[in-house]
């Protein structure tokens, strides 16, 4: 199906709507928790993230602020004010456009490489790739490329996956075991994986977010925990997103034709709507250290905001009356993003946005294009308490019987 397809009655503009289309209920699990005050509107979500005065309070904020206390930095996503600007000043460029497209032959010839473990081995846990993919990748931006051992995506996984919950004042809830086991796994990531990558720009500076930190001098628990927050941030959360996007795509022949005949920048409309609908991130966390309004509401110094960003995105007032629907086309009031709030907003929006949605279309077009690929087992749908985020696991896909064929 392309964009000159019939449209179905009452829904004008938009030819995803006879029913097949993926909605939100694919991975919805709203945000209860009854100490937090939930914030379920777009703008009410929206101007919470955009006021800098409100501190980030999700991702173990509390934890990791009195851990920088003793080390002295603090992971950019939890900074504030001043210091937060000059950071991300500093780091964005590179996330920009230009500094993305630089690195896209990277992101192909991984691509390729991770296709070609497909062609050979006939079929694969889809999500298994998206990991290697979005390690790789981001590690290349990070600095991370010096590891003693391969495997770096499995010794992530292994302590971004563990029984943490990442709200405010939530405590692990694992076992003495369980966290024993999951110190060692940080030690692992440590020894093999960021040890080695700051011996190296010790002793040659590249143009990568480790040689910068050096730059500042931050000692190696101090890039050690920013690592970790570009993990959890950053590369699971696009392990997710590429494997429920192809998920949705290889559920809805009609969006994955769509899909592969379109331009980039449609292409990545589709993505950005498969986003709004099921973001990674589900909930964000803020917390008022002093007395706040948020729309025309007074609260109170100490207030911790819940923002369900999936609920939010859903906004019938912004998105439209067909919001749980998906629609590449639906027009959307101005200072509204494609996406809606998936990638935050305000101080703290995503860097890393543009490259996320870059490196999952080269590498979800190259695998959508063979049309005898299939679902052979549909994943399991999990949540990750860190991230407040889905997990999809063990998605199977095999190329069909008849051979590799193109579409």
């Amino acid at each position: 199906m392309t964009s000159s397809a019939p449209k179905v009655p009452g829904t004008p503009g938009c030819p995803f709507h006879a029913g097949a289309a993926p909605t939100a209920s694919l991975t919805r699990r709203p945000a209860a928790d009854d100490a937090l005050e939930p914030v379920p509107t777009f703008n009410g979500v929206r101007d919470i993230l955009k006021d800098p005065e409100l501190k980030q309070a999700g991702f173990l904020a509390g934890l990791v602020q009195q851990s920088a206390g003793q080390q002295g930095h603090a992971p950019v996503l939890y900074l504030q004010g001043d210091e937060h600007t000059e950071m991300r000043r500093a780091t964005a460029k590179y996330f920009t456009p230009t500094a993305v497209n630089a690195y896209q032959p990277m992101i192909a010839r991984l691509a390729d490489d991770l296709i070609g473990e497909l062609v050979r081995k006939g079929e694969v846990n889809l999500d298994d790739l998206s990991l290697k993919l979005a390690v790789t990748v981001a590690a290349q931006v990070i600095g991370l490329n010096a590891s003693r051992l391969p495997g770096m995506e499995k010794r992530i996984e292994a302590f971004v996956t563990g029984d943490v919950d990442g709200a405010p004042g939530a405590a692990m809830k694992s076992s003495p075991l369980r966290q024993a086991r999951m110190g060692t796994n940080v030690a692992l990531f440590f020894t093999l994986d960021v040890k080695p990558a700051i011996e190296a720009r010790r002793k040659s500076a590249q143009d990568d977010l480790i040689s910068y930190l050096l730059e500042r001098e931050y000692s190696d628990q101090d890039i050690l925990t920013e690592c970790i927050t570009y993990a959890t941030a950053g590369m699971i959360t696009t392990r997710e997103f590429i494997t429920l996007a192809a998920y949705q795509m290889l559920r809805h022949p009609e969006l994955r034709a769509e899909y592969l005949h379109s331009t980039e920048k449609e292409r990545h409309a589709i993505l950005h709507e498969i986003l709004r609908l099921d973001p990674v991130v589900g909930t964000l966390y803020r917390r008022a250290e002093q007395d706040v309004e948020v729309a025309g509401q007074h609260y109170p110094s100490g207030t911790t905001f819940a923002l369900n960003v999936q609920t939010a995105n859903a906004d019938p007032g912004i998105v439209g009356e067909d919001a749980e629907q998906l629609c590449p086309h639906r027009p959307l009031p101005r200072g509204v993003q494609a996406q809606g709030l998936s990638f935050g907003d305000g101080p703290h929006r995503c860097p890393g946005a543009f490259l996320a949605i870059k490196e999952s279309d080269v590498f979800l077009r190259r695998l959508l294009i063979w049309r005898d690929l299939e679902i052979l087992r549909h994943p399991d749908i999990g949540y990750n308490e860190l991230v407040k985020g889905y997990e999809l696991r063990r998605l199977r896909v095999r190329l069909g019987q008849a051979g590799a064929g193109r579409a």
